[in-house]
């Protein structure tokens, strides 16, 4: 049990917190900087979405009980969002949580230390990702074991990211456009079935509410 909330938290979070993607664009932003300070942002970036992304899932469901929104709306609605960003990753439309706009993008290039925005937020700390850390810590049920698991998949992810942008130029080279859009697809497929798996269980919990009540 506890190895599949470990497998289902890395999965999503890989997917919503895109490392490959987000490693490549910080290459492009920082062509000409030395390497020690490039690795001086990147442990900064992943430090600081590291801990949004942790506050969101060990405290989102607090949260949610004063905002007096059930688990079932939060699985409804965290399976939907997450299916439109799996879509736009199967289909190689980057959303939101892997592009900036144009002016986020000439402001993060104007920008000295670009390790807060765009990095951590909104690259790495998207609101998919946020939405996910929240979605899969309501899905423990209250088992720490299983929350542990949870969080230990978002501490790989953030590992690997952390890997990824301190050779994020050699990443940039050595994987091509072809190979991130395949690697984006094949997560977005099993992002999709988490995705609807969460709806279902969203609207399953509900009926059973409505059906007490």
């Amino acid at each position: 049990m506890m190895f599949e909330f470990l497998l289902t938290s890395f999965t999503t979070f890989f997917a919503t917190v895109g490392p490959v993607e987000t490693a490549v664009l910080f290459a492009t932003l920082t062509p000409k900087m030395a390497r020690e300070e490039r690795a001086a942002i990147a442990l900064r970036a992943t430090a600081i979405a590291s801990v949004l992304l942790l506050v969101f899932t060990l405290l989102g469901r607090t949260l949610l009980d004063e905002l007096g929104v059930s688990i079932a709306a939060l699985q409804t609605a965290g399976g939907v969002i997450l299916l439109i960003i799996a879509l736009d990753m199967i289909f190689a439309k980057p959303t939101s949580a892997f592009k900036l706009s144009q002016p986020e993008d000439e402001e993060a290039h104007t920008k000295d230390d670009i390790a807060v925005f765009p990095l951590a937020m909104p690259l790495l700390a998207g609101p998919g990702a946020m939405s996910a850390g929240i979605l899969l810590a309501a899905n423990t049920e209250n088992d720490p074991l299983a929350l542990a698991a949870t969080v230990g998949g978002l501490a790989l992810v953030m590992a690997i990211t952390l890997v990824l942008l301190l050779a994020s130029h050699q990443v940039n080279h050595m994987i091509g456009i072809t190979a991130q859009r395949v690697l984006m697809r094949v997560f977005g497929i099993l992002l999709a079935a988490i995705a609807v798996q969460a709806v279902f269980n969203g609207l399953g919990a509900s009926n059973v509410l409505r059906v007490a009540a």
